[in-house]
């Protein structure tokens, strides 16, 4: 009698599991940051995190509004993790740009509370300028009055370069490998 209720209660479990196929959790959007001392370009990317488009630019007045901002667009966004660019010389050492962006990423992960991540950044300002002359000689427009525009194109070739290269990283993290 002892097996007729637990075959029952089986049944119950059984069709207690939902049907159909299971949906893995998407990875979520990063945020990427073109960190600079009077703007810092924004780019976003698509849940999936293939692709990243420009999403603005802030002018910066003081930190505790940056901050402020950067807090609310991550929000709005649905960030999961924040790249900041880290301007490295063509030789791959830090100046003084470097080091102010790595104090900014700390700051933007202390107060933010998400992943933040510094991200080499040579030459994509220089990319940015080039897509952008590029661009403006395709439409007949003079690219120096767009060139503002410029930083947040810088950060989305940033955040497109990091997501090239995530893929990467995430299958040497499988193979134990750094």
């Amino acid at each position: 009698m002892g097996t007729a209720l637990d075959a029952r209660a089986s049944k119950k479990v059984r069709a207690a599991k939902p049907a159909g196929p299971r949906i893995a959790a998407l990875p979520g959007r990063v945020l990427g940051l073109d960190y600079g001392r009077r703007r810092i370009g924004l780019a976003v990317t698509d849940e999936l995190r293939i692709t990243a488009r420009p999403a603005g630019i802030l002018e910066r007045k003081n930190r505790r509004d940056v901050i402020r901002r950067l807090r609310e667009i991550a929000r709005q966004h649905g960030a999961r993790r924040i790249v900041v660019g880290y301007p490295l010389n063509l030789d791959g050492t830090a100046g003084e740009m470097a080091e102010e962006a790595a104090r900014f990423a700390a700051r933007v992960r202390k107060e933010l509370g998400i992943e933040v991540e510094l991200v080499d950044e040579r030459l994509t300002s220089w990319a940015a300028h080039q897509e952008m002359a590029e661009t403006a000689r395709a439409s007949k427009r003079d690219d120096r009055a767009t060139a503002p525009e410029s930083d947040d194109l810088a950060a989305a070739i940033l955040l497109r370069d990091y997501l090239a290269r995530e893929p990467l990283k995430r299958t040497a993290s499988r193979r134990g490998e750094k």
